[in-house]
Order: structure tokens, then C-alpha cells, then sequence
């Protein structure tokens, strides 16, 4: 009996010491250098959203944050590998998108991770609307032109996405299905290079983010004909909604957060909610953030979990219903 008295006591003195020891480690959180992986090659909308918040998370949180872009399988490839192989400790962020989070699950055939099992949701950072624009060269300024050009088929059209699964590629699938025409899809490892093929006229046509392309749109070098969403955009007020333009029904939408792999501890979680909620507090920061096309969105864990299981359900029907899928 004292035997057994004495190894409980041993027991909860050893529980009783370790406890603080755990808790302070997460009250000393972070201590080190915090990897921000980007699931796309540098130059694009994403890259450019983890770039500008880079330096200020370093200057809240008081330590190095290095980017580190792996792109590839339509932002599978750096979703995964934060999913699967990162420590759940907080130092690894995954700067996710609507495609790997949302979309890819149904539209490819095998997928290297679950993101609503196996990334846990630290916050919303970004909601935007897509611009249907083309090379001045194509000599289209309209949806209806550019359909009846779609349907001569001379001379045949492509689009350019920033990767299977992508915003870019659903967009135009979903257009090409309302539409019953055949542009062909020309997949980048990130919307930059896509971008610079556009430009260049190697492709026709690119649904992009709005925030990486209106500098173009201004000067002249692409033609925006509509923008995605439900409402025209304050920044291009002359430019159609799609339903507007002659489609219909038709509306999508982008959207970006911050991610961790499950697992991590919740006092952590909390800490980065906080910091990025505070960085979107900061009217200078604000400014810039909206000069990529996006409002500032912040909120809770929570609320952006609940956003990645509805969308999940939203963009996995739109995705059937357009009858694509990737190997």
C-alpha cells in the first residue's frame, strides 16, 4: 500500500512539473525563425500577399520569417507538405488558397492530404473577384465577342491559369461549360508566369486576380471585359459583372487564409489569429493590402474553418457540374 501511495505521489509531482514547463514553452511561442511556405512560384498574387505580410509579422511576432515558395500540382504539392510533414508546432504557416483547400479534393483524382483533417484554420486574410481580360491583339472588347470568336474557333482560343485547380482554371472551365465552347486550357506553375505569357500573346485569355493584373488594364496591355463577382468592382466601375455581360447565373470568387497542420496547440493558433487580425487593423497596411484586389477580411479560427467546409461543398458541386478533373 505505501508502495503504490508513494508511486502515485511520484506521479503527480512529475505531472505538476512538466505541466508549467509545456505551458511556458507555448507562452515563449514563437522563439525561432517561422517558415511562411507559399504554394506557388514567386511573382503572383499569393506570393505578393505573403511578401507584404512578411515583414510584418516579423516585426510583431520579434523573430525571422522566411517565405519559401514550392509550387506545383495546383498548390498540392506546398499545401501537402505543411499538411504532412511539417511539425505541428506553429513555426511551419501555409499561406492557403481556395484551390488546395477547397477544389482540388474534387477535382483531382488521388490528393497527397485532407485539408479539413489535416491543416488546422488560423484565419481569413483574402476574398476577390476574378477579371476576364485579353491581349488587346485578339481584337475582342466584349464576353459576346469573345464567345463568338470561341465558337468559330479562328483563331482557337486559350486560357491561361495559374495551375490545375486554381480560381484562374475553375473559372474558365465553368465558362467554357455555360458557354459550350472549347478553350483550351493551358495550366502555369503560378499565375505570374501565366501572366507574362499572356502579355506576350502565347494565350488568349486569363480569368486572374484582379490585384495582379489592373496595372496592366490601365496601361493599356490587357482588355478587361468582366469581373467575376456578383457586384461590379470599385476599381474597374466601367467594367461588366459576367451576368451582366450575357452569363448568366455565373459568379466565383477567390479566397486565401493562414494555415497550420493539425495538431498545433491551440495558445499557439490563438497567438497567430491575434497578430494577423492586429496587422489588418493598421491603416497603412490596409491600404496596401487592398491595392491587390482583395478588402481586408480577418476574423476568427473558427470562422475560417467554417469557410473551407462550405466551400468545399460549393466549389466540389461547381467543379461536377463542369465535368473536370485532373490525373
Amino acid at each position: 500500500m505505501k508502495r503504490l501511495t508513494f508511486i502515485a505521489v511520484a506521479v503527480a509531482t512529475l505531472s505538476t512539473l512538466l505541466a508549467p514547463a509545456s505551458g511556458q514553452a507555448q507562452d515563449q511561442y514563437p522563439s525561432k525563425t517561422i517558415r511562411f511556405v507559399v504554394p506557388y512560384p514567386p511573382g503572383g498574387p499569393t506570393d505578393l500577399m505573403a511578401r507584404l505580410l512578411q515583414s510584418e509579422m516579423q516585426t510583431r511576432l520579434g523573430v525571422t520569417v522566411i517565405v519559401d515558395n514550392k509550387g506545383g500540382a495546383g498548390g498540392n504539392t506546398g499545401s501537402g507538405e505543411v499538411a504532412k510533414t511539417s511539425p505541428a508546432d506553429g513555426y511551419t504557416l501555409l499561406l492557403a488558397a481556395s484551390g488546395p483547400m477547397a477544389v482540388n479534393a474534387t477535382l483531382f483524382r488521388s490528393m497527397p492530404f485532407n485539408p479539413l483533417t489535416d491543416l488546422a484554420p488560423v484565419i481569413q486574410i483574402s476574398s476577390f473577384p476574378l477579371v476576364l481580360e485579353v491581349n488587346p491583339k485578339l481584337g475582342v472588347k466584349t464576353v459576346k465577342e469573345l464567345i463568338a470568336v470561341a465558337k468559330n474557333n479562328k483563331p482557337e482560343l486559350s486560357f491561361a491559369s495559374a495551375g490545375n485547380g486554381t480560381p484562374q482554371h475553375l473559372a474558365g472551365e465553368i465558362f467554357n461549360t455555360q458557354m459550350d465552347i472549347k478553350m483550351a486550357h493551358i495550366p502555369y506553375r503560378g499565375a505570374g508566369p501565366a501572366l507574362n505569357d499572356l502579355l506576350g500573346g502565347q494565350v488568349n485569355v486569363m480569368f486572374d486576380i484582379l490585384g495582379s493584373s489592373l496595372q496592366y488594364i490601365q496601361a493599356g496591355k490587357l482588355t478587361p471585359l468582366a469581373v467575376t463577382s456578383a457586384k461590379r468592382s470599385p476599381a474597374l466601375p466601367n467594367v461588366p459583372t459576367m451576368a451582366e455581360a450575357g452569363v448568366p447565373g455565373y459568379e466565383i470568387t477567390g479566397w486565401h487564409g493562414i494555415a497550420v497542420r493539425s495538431g498545433t496547440p491551440a495558445p499557439v493558433i490563438e497567438k497567430l489569429n491575434s497578430t494577423f487580425n492586429a496587422i489588418f487593423k493598421d491603416p497603412k497596411f490596409r491600404e496596401r493590402w487592398e491595392a491587390l484586389g482583395t478588402p481586408v477580411v480577418g476574423g476568427t479560427a473558427a470562422q475560417f474553418g467554417e469557410l473551407i467546409k462550405s466551400e468545399s461543398i460549393r466549389l466540389g458541386k461547381v467543379v461536377k457540374a463542369a465535368g473536370v478533373t485532373v490525373d
